[in-house]
């Protein structure tokens, strides 16, 4: 049961990043594609993500950590909701997060440095 609701609430995300592609935002292989670019303007202090980047590697972290199991074990159904409600703010957190991201990064791409733009 535990899978199933951990599968359940992956593939709501996975189809809200599709359908999101297909109404005019970005695609899902966009969003993926912008993870290891959005990973080094913060690292470099370019994007202001550091803090919403640290709270999705904990989330990660918290999902697949082994000491997880235990409260499954004792507390099944509410051991299964708190995993499932972390992946989805997780799905959730990366999609608006890259969506963030393309939108700083094309906005910066059409800054000339030194150039005031009214």
């Amino acid at each position: 049961m535990g899978r199933t609701l951990k599968r359940s609430a992956a593939f709501v995300a996975l189809s809200r990043a599709v359908a999101s592609g297909t109404r005019g935002g970005p695609s899902l292989g966009t969003r993926l594609a912008a993870l290891p670019r959005m990973v080094r303007a913060t690292a470099r202090g370019e994007y202001d993500g550091g803090l919403r980047l640290a709270m999705m590697a904990a989330a990660t972290a918290y999902v697949v950590s082994p000491l997880d199991v235990v409260p499954e074990l004792f507390l099944t159904v509410f051991g299964l909701v708190d995993d499932a409600v972390m992946i989805t703010w997780l799905a959730g957190s990366v999609l608006s997060e890259t969506e963030r991201f393309l939108e700083w990064e094309a906005r910066r791409s059409s800054v000339i440095p030194g150039h005031v733009t009214p």
